[in-house]
Formats: C-alpha cells, sequence, structure tokens
C-alpha cells in the first residue's frame, strides 16, 4: 500500500480583528497535514503559535522531516516519540486517526475508546477591548443566545471591562482569560472583584514561570491552567496550583495525549476545559470528542472566522453538533 503525505498552510480571514492581551490578529493561519493511501485520506490541522517558538516554516518542516517515515507507516506510538509535543504532532496524529478511522470504518471515538460523541454547549469568546466596547459585544452575544461568555483580559481596566460584560449580560456565565497578562500583585487584587461579579473561572492569570505565586494564596475563583499544562509530564507540578486544566490539542500534540491527559488528570481530581486556538471545523472535530470529559468547553474557533470549511461543524448558537465523519473522524 502506497501512502503518501502532504502538508501545506492556509489562511483564514476572521470576522472581526481578535485581540488578547498577547497581540492582535485579523487571519488564522493553520497548517493542514494529509496523509493518503490510494483509497481513503487523513487530514489533522493544527495553528503555529510564537508563544511556542512556533512558526508556520518551522511546523511545516518538522512534519516534512517525517516525510519517509511516515510515508513508511509509522504508528501513532511511535508519532510520540518521534515529535515532542507540538502542533506538527497534533497536525500528524490527527491526520493519522482520520485515516485509520476511514480505513477501518470505526468512527474515531471508538477507536480511542471515548464515548459516542453528543452535542454540547460551548463558551463564545469576546476579544479584550475597551469595557465600552466588551458591553456592546457581551450585549450582542447574549441576545443571540450565548449563555457561556469567556472574556479576554490584559489587566489595567479588567474590572470595568467584567462590569460591562456583567451590566450587559447579567444571566450569562463569565470566564475571565487573562493569557499570562497579570501580575501576582494584579492577581491579589482583581480575583476578589471577579468573584464579586460571579466569574466562575479565571483562566492563566500569571506567566507560566511565575504561578508558583498561587499554591501559597487562596483562590476566590477556581483557576485554570492553559499555558502552564501541556501534557501529562506538567500535572505533578501544577496540581497544587490550579483546579482546572484547558486541555488544547496543539499543546499536548494531538488527540492520542490529549486523551490521556484528560484521563490521568481527572483521575487526579483535576476538572478540565476542553479549549482550542482560533481554526476551523477540521482542528475542532477532533477536540468534540474531549467535550463530554469537561466542565468548560470552548471550542468556538469556527465562529469567529469570516467562512469556514464545507463540510464544516454544525453550531445551533452555542449547541456544538459532533463532526460528521465527512469532515473528520
Amino acid at each position: 500500500m502506497v501512502v503518501k503525505l502532504s502538508v501545506a498552510s492556509q489562511s483564514w480571514p476572521l470576522r472581526q480583528t481578535f485581540r488578547i492581551a498577547r497581540g492582535a490578529k485579523n487571519e488564522a493561519v493553520v497548517v493542514v497535514a494529509t496523509i493518503e493511501d490510494g483509497s481513503h485520506s487523513g487530514r489533522g490541522e493544527c495553528v503555529p503559535y510564537a508563544r511556542y517558538g512556533e512558526t508556520v516554516t518551522s511546523v511545516t518542516g518538522q512534519i516534512e522531516k517525517l516525510r519517509r517515515r511516515v510515508e513508511g507507516g509509522i504508528s501513532r506510538q511511535d508519532l510520540q516519540t518521534l515529535l515532542p509535543a507540538s502542533a506538527a504532532r497534533n497536525a500528524l496524529d490527527c491526520a493519522m486517526i482520520d485515516l485509520e478511522a476511514k480505513r477501518t470504518g470505526k468512527p474515531a471515538y471508538e477507536l480511542l475508546g471515548l464515548p459516542v460523541p453528543a452535542p454540547v454547549h460551548t463558551a463564545f469568546t469576546l476579544s479584550v477591548d475597551e469595557p465600552e466596547a466588551m458591553g456592546k459585544a457581551a450585549a450582542e452575544a447574549a441576545a443571540r443566545g450565548y449563555r457561556l461568555l469567556k472574556l479576554k483580559v490584559a489587566g489595567g481596566q479588567d474590572i470595568s471591562r467584567v462590569e460591562a460584560v456583567r451590566k450587559a449580560a447579567p444571566g450569562a456565565r463569565l470566564v475571565v482569560d487573562a493569557n499570562e497578562g497579570w501580575t501576582p500583585e494584579e492577581y491579589d487584587v482583581l480575583a476578589p472583584g471577579l468573584a464579586g461579579l460571579g466569574v466562575v473561572l479565571i483562566e492563566q492569570p500569571l506567566k507560566a514561570e511565575e504561578d508558583g505565586y498561587l499554591a501559597w494564596t487562596e483562590a476566590p475563583v477556581p483557576v485554570c491552567a492553559d499555558e502552564s499544562c501541556h501534557t501529562r509530564a506538567d500535572l505533578q507540578r501544577i496540581r497544587p496550583r490550579y483546579s482546572h486544566i484547558n486541555i488544547k490539542l496543539d499543546k499536548a500534540g494531538g488527540l492520542t495525549e490529549a486523551v490521556a491527559l484528560a484521563r490521568e488528570a481527572a483521575a487526579m481530581g483535576l476538572k478540565l476545559m476542553v479549549g482550542c486556538m482560533v481554526s476551523t471545523s477540521l482542528a475542532m472535530a477532533p477536540a468534540t470528542l474531549l467535550a463530554g470529559m469537561a466542565e468548560f468547553v470552548d471550542l468556538d474557533g469556527p465562529l469567529l472566522l469570516a467562512r469556514d470549511r464545507d463540510p464544516a461543524l454544525q453550531y445551533d448558537t452555542d449547541l456544538l453538533h459532533p463532526a460528521t465523519r465527512e469532515l473528520w473522524g
């Protein structure tokens, strides 16, 4: 059986500028790995992330270096040792799972020993902006029916931002994501204030290298690790610091590790969020298989795009339906 690997970068325009504490962007740049055997094709999508030293060039280069190994028929278990946890490994891992599902006729969830996926409610993300603008965006989201809003913040006016959102969407549950944008001193001031505004989760308030501080201070609001937690190797270190972890396939290096991470974290008493980068339905589809294990689902990446793939995931406002096998898995 002749197997061929191809890799390509793609750009998908956003509906509007998306801002976090680390910067802003107007497009989602993704890398897609495709593995074909002449009869079936498997695809995986990843997002190179500068925070982890990744670029489109470095990610495509990592995938290309494994061309002969992939075309020679390596397993997903082999892949875990050939590449570190990274966007490149995610694209290849998801492509391998998709191809295996197509070849065997078994859905991906069955191959991975996961329950049958069901529709889930996802958060909707508001990018960081002036308080008035975030309030307006929250009012629009609430009017459309979004019940869980994830607010990107950046220090400074964060209490005013959340106050504006709370006033505009009084019935919404709120998650605040600082993307490592606070100092320990800011955390001590902001966390109690956010508790008073009914925020249900604070995501990655401090830089990963500074988050030891969280082990020594009381948390007025549950705190979720994002940049601080990539794989199972991080769990023992972060366990005293966080109540939740955000599992993203690009950080974990694919769905294979993400499933193992979710199971081990849950066994340790950590609660789960399943998250995403801004990307298309092809990147989101594998992550939906973990949604049933998570307290918080944040898989709204395609909703931020001006257009998505065809076929795409179906969203009924915040209700995300399982992927069709034509899309992935």
